[in-house]
């Protein structure tokens, strides 16, 4: 199902920071690529529209998928993204959390390469945009081993990035108002997106 208070919300605080934002309700219980398929059009059409940069907000499924529209190979140039904010995503198919949407996902038999193939940590290049993680550490249904896992893989290619863990609140916050220091999120959020935004200084020749 597609969580409401992970759609409009969110589009609307992006709106109040400036930016050209929509909610984007991808397709539901069916097979690796289709969802990506379909998330790569829209971006695909917001570029024809006149975007130049483009970033991925998703949360838990939905972050797993923005993730992979940030990773993923591919080839046409039209449907790259600059910056991506998961929040309390799903990053990897290799562990045995939150094996539901695995299953939806890939099916009951996934090959151990496709589970790989559609991990993020796995996807990770010294090419690959910025990230802003964020998610909590009493996440019951998804542990912030998914965040530490892509952490590490950004790490270790030095790809900028930026994590927060909080340690109270369960799964599935959205803009986390009012929940303790999880709703700080959306504060540090907006900074780090306006910081993507700036224009890039030219090196000289």
């Amino acid at each position: 199902m597609h969580a409401e208070h992970e759609a409009e919300p969110i589009a609307d605080w992006l709106s109040g920071l400036g930016l050209s934002a929509g909610v984007f309700r991808y397709p539901l219980n069916v097979r690796h690529p289709a969802p990506l398929a379909a998330l790569r059009a829209e971006i695909r059409r917001r570029r024809e529209q006149g975007a130049d940069r483009i970033g991925v907000v998703g949360f838990s499924a939905g972050g797993h998928l923005a993730g992979l529209a940030a990773l993923a190979p591919g080839n046409d140039p039209r449907e790259s993204v600059q910056f991506a904010v998961l929040g309390y995503a799903i990053t990897s198919m290799e562990t045995e959390t939150y094996r539901p949407s695995r299953m939806i996902l890939l099916g009951e038999d996934a090959s151990p390469e496709l589970r790989r193939a559609t991990s993020l940590d796995a996807l990770v290049t010294a090419a690959s945009p910025p990230f802003f993680l964020w998610q909590t550490a009493e996440d019951i249904y998804v542990p912030p081993e998914h965040t530490y896992r892509l952490a590490a893989a950004l790490a270790a290619h030095d790809v900028p990035h930026t994590v927060h863990v909080y340690a109270h609140g369960p799964h599935s916050l959205g803009l986390a108002q009012g929940v303790g220091d999880a709703d700080t999120w959306t504060t540090f959020a907006a900074s780090w997106i306006a910081e993507q935004l700036r224009p890039r200084p030219h090196s000289a020749p």
